[in-house]
């Protein structure tokens, strides 16, 4: 018989520890894997605000593919379509090219993309912080603000520079906020002048902040971001943005050049390619994460509607912490569908949220111990130092965090604004993809020429 083809979408959370589960558990050489992901590293997300920062550099949290995995084949691209009945993945290669992938089993973990609006201006004026590249040219936009700012004697030039509104009260919005107004904390120390300029600005539609905390931690983060300055304003959202200007939906209008979006994930649209129902985007799988309907595809985390067994809620949150242990129980079901074996059925116990506000502040919900403070920080740092797969990774943040603490921050840009605005996060996140029918079409279109090209196999 020949080797199974088992192929994993997503370098994520998900979709990287399926992997290392699926090496532990299936011989060398038994099994072809593939992994098709845009980029060869995992991006540990949770301290992408620490790098907007630059209390991390951006190697710290990207984990290579090829130092964590030993028997995975990498595909570099964007899985844009799934044809169920060839079993063929589509993927857009970085060229542009179109090329099939063919599976036996199929995990699908391809995350989220930033949820956007229909508000004027957006995809061409916000900024985004969900990726590492979002992330390193945010802190250049921001330091290089603050320069053309204190190069400026003109006071409406000043303003506009010198504010910064971040749209979004949950886990990034508010790590964002709270890292880079300490990064402008350090900056006014070189422009004294800006000192009084200098404003942040954190809107959400919703009532309160950091909702997942509860009320008592909520309410203590909103102080806390509070006693840092920066305004909090909720139950608002953005009306327009302009090059200048951010309109709210008060009709409070704000002189800014730098609206950063952080409201939200959308599950990937690859999702809806499969022609299967979905909830909210996310499509829907059984406890033992398989598409109902389709033996051979398993699909987890943000973008996987999983029945939640162990919570109150109907589905699993999509966090890294549930994606993660789903990644153990998939392998061992891709395994056990190929042995034909009785499979597991996926159940977690939520084990808590902490949140990094920077410098000294932290909050954490470990069970149902609420802790704020250094215990908080501890507790936090100690969180992502567990969760980070990589040692190589571990010892570069601490080693960032030591550096920090013995001698201070450094305020230089590095040069990845240079020469022109960057892309926004609509612009930076797009990926074209097929619809159900067309995914078919192109799916069987490619088959066909590489079977003339390559033979039946």
């Amino acid at each position: 018989m020949s080797r199974p083809r088992i192929v994993v979408v997503g370098a994520g959370f998900g979709g990287l520890h399926t992997l290392r589960h699926l090496e532990r558990r299936i011989p060398a050489g038994a099994a072809d894997i593939a992994l098709v992901a845009p980029h060869d590293y995992m991006l540990y997300s949770p301290l992408l605000p620490q790098v907007a920062s630059g209390l991390l550099t951006p190697q710290s949290v990207a984990m290579s593919v090829h130092r964590l995995t030993k028997q995975t084949r990498l595909v570099p691209g964007h899985a844009i379509g799934v044809d169920t009945q060839d079993r063929v993945i589509v993927v857009r290669r970085p060229t542009g090219e179109l090329a099939p992938i063919r599976y036996d089993r199929l995990v699908l973990a391809p995350g989220g993309v930033t949820r956007a609006f229909d508000i004027p201006g957006l995809s061409e004026h916000a900024y985004g912080a969900k990726t590492l590249a979002e992330a390193v040219l945010l802190r250049d936009h921001v330091l290089s603000q603050l320069e053309l700012a204190n190069d400026s004697r003109d006071p409406a030039e000043r303003e506009e520079r010198c504010r910064f509104v971040v749209v979004g009260g949950s886990y990034t919005g508010v790590e964002t906020a709270a890292s880079l107004m300490r990064l402008c904390e350090e900056a006014a120390k070189r422009y004294p002048d800006l000192r009084s300029v200098i404003r942040w600005h954190l809107v959400d539609i919703a009532p309160k902040v950091l909702p997942e905390l509860g009320d008592r931690l909520g309410n203590k983060a909103l102080d806390l971001l509070r006693s840092m300055g920066i305004e909090v304003k909720l139950k608002v959202s953005v009306r327009e943005v302009t090059a200048d200007k951010v309109v709210l939906t008060d009709g409070r209008a704000l002189p800014c050049r730098t609206l950063i979006w952080t409201a939200g994930v959308s599950p990937s649209p690859l999702m809806e390619t499969l022609d299967k129902p979905t909830q909210k985007g996310r499509l829907e799988v059984d406890p033992e994460l398989r598409v109902p309907g389709l033996d051979d595809v398993f699909a987890i985390g943000d973008a996987a509607a999983v029945p939640n067994l162990s919570e109150e809620s109907a589905y699993c949150p999509p966090t890294a912490q549930y994606a993660t242990r789903q990644a153990s129980t998939v392998a061992e079901n891709v395994v056990s569908s190929i042995l034909r074996r009785p499979m597991k059925e996926f159940r977690h116990k939520d084990m808590g949220l902490v949140v990094d506000l920077s410098g000294n502040d932290a909050l954490a919900r470990v069970m149902q111990t609420e802790l704020s403070g250094l215990p908080a920080l501890a507790v936090t740092r100690g969180y992502h130092m567990m969760s980070v797969p990589s040692a190589t990774a571990r010892a570069r943040i601490l080693a960032n965090w030591g550096i920090r603490a013995f001698t201070g921050g450094d305020i230089s840009r590095l040069g990845f604004a240079d020469g022109g605005r960057p892309s926004s996060f609509v612009a930076n996140e797009a990926v074209d993809y097929l619809d159900a029918q067309s995914t078919r079409r192109e799916g069987a279109r490619l088959m066909d020429n590489m079977r003339e090209r390559y033979g039946e196999d």
